[in-house]
């Protein structure tokens, strides 16, 4: 028998905030997470990207010393968010055997790897620190939370590239219906604002290059989008089944319905142009949820701002939900918080949680004149969500062919 399985807690570090509230509250004011990188390194390797959504707070300000010390940011950033979400679940007590974990990463300790090769070549292997890799491995963020919280029913990770921390959340789904878990804590993290990769992409012409008007350089769905902006930061949702949130009085976010994972089998880093795959993961995450796409009151789109990326994600949508879909109101929230890689998907589900608890569509900042290829209901504005039970479902892709797709209910 199907389990309903419910978010209690929600928690976040992002480019706009450095609590879920925070960024939220951003997020409805319009603000922009994006600015001219103030780093050394951006002059030292002329780097044609001078800009990024970096976090608004920065996770050492939040831990204490000795454990941001043994953790590379990207598991500082999970257990931030962590530690948020848990609190905002009320702390629930929970068989540690009975807890679980569920996080992402699309790269991992990339800080703490490069340092170390840095620290190899120029001072010798015995300058090397010793915890170098448990603190690079890309596991690394859902050990800390284990440990943290005592969680030993599992602390599984994925790393499916953008897709990574919704297929975390769909995972999460799947292991508190098979009953391994009461409770899991699930989401993602990603801390790669880094030369490497910003030279990387930018090489592979896949971010904006406005180095003159970063604030407004992502912008989905405009007909002058030039490729994405890289963010960092974490977000973490406490997931557990009705029956024991019930039991302990929790107050109860959403619920998480379902989800769908595919892949595409197509190419490295381009899209199905089709959107063959995503249309799947979005069925399966509809089915699972026992919906149909007539439900449907709220997307959270993946939307890059890539003049590729944007387009197939349409048609996808229109292949699942027909004409219908111009009317379905539509947030793309990368413009606001950059594109956090693997920390990506549990971002936009927390804010789908709360966009659908609230009864409203965040806003798209940055749109100039909308791409007529892609007529969806996208606004600068808040839009009011209709009355009634709600239904949205939140897109992740990612490099490899990585498809993604958890769909989110309302409970009153």
């Amino acid at each position: 028998m199907s389990k309903k399985i419910v978010i209690t807690g929600i928690g976040a570090s992002t480019p706009i905030g450095g609590t879920a509230v925070d960024s939220w509250n951003a997020l409805m004011a319009g603000e922009s997470g994006t600015h001219t990188l103030t780093h050394e390194w951006v002059a030292t390797y002329e780097l044609p990207v001078k800009f990024a959504a970096e976090a608004k707070v920065r996770p050492e300000e939040v831990l204490e010393r000795p454990v941001a010390k043994r953790l590379d940011p990207v598991s500082q950033f999970a257990l931030v968010s962590a530690l948020e979400a848990w609190a905002d679940a009320g702390s629930p007590e929970v068989d540690p055997d009975r807890l679980g974990v569920d996080f992402a990463t699309g790269i991992g300790g990339m800080w703490t790897l490069l340092d170390a090769w840095d620290t190899l070549r120029e001072r010798g292997p015995r300058r090397v620190m010793p915890l170098t890799v448990p603190m690079l491995m890309p596991n690394a963020p859902a050990a800390a939370i284990s440990m943290h919280f005592h969680a030993r029913a599992f602390a599984r990770t994925v790393a499916s590239a953008c897709a990574s921390s919704t297929e975390s959340l769909a995972n999460a789904y799947d292991h508190l219906q098979a009953g391994l878990a009461d409770v899991v804590i699930a989401g993602g993290s990603e801390s790669a604002v880094h030369p490497i990769t910003m030279a990387a992409f930018a090489s592979a012409q896949a971010m904006s290059k406005r180095n003159d008007d970063p604030e407004h350089a992502s912008r989905p769905y405009s007909i002058d989008r030039d490729g994405f902006v890289m963010g960092e930061g974490a977000a973490s949702l406490v997931l557990e089944t009705e029956e024991h949130a019930l039991a302990r009085g929790a107050r109860i976010y959403a619920e998480l319905a379902g989800g769908g994972v595919t892949a595409d089998a197509y190419h490295i880093t381009a899209n199905d142009p089709e959107g063959k795959g995503a249309m799947r993961a979005l069925t399966a995450a509809l089915a699972q949820a026992g919906a149909t796409p007539d439900e449907v009151t709220h997307i959270n789109a993946h939307a890059t701002s890539t003049p590729v990326g944007d387009i197939a994600e349409y048609v996808a949508l229109r292949n699942v939900f027909g004409d219908r879909v111009d009317s379905i109101p539509v947030s793309a929230t990368k413009a606001s918080t950059g594109h956090l890689l693997g920390g990506t998907g549990a971002l936009e589900a927390l804010f789908t949680v709360l966009a659908i608890r609230n009864r409203v569509a965040p806003p798209t900042i940055n749109i100039t004149t909308q791409d007529p290829e892609i007529p969806l209901s996208v606004s600068g504005e808040a839009q009011p969500l209709p009355e009634g039970p709600q239904l949205a479902v939140s897109n992740s892709f990612g490099f490899g062919g990585h498809n993604a797709v958890v769909a989110i209910r309302s409970v009153d």
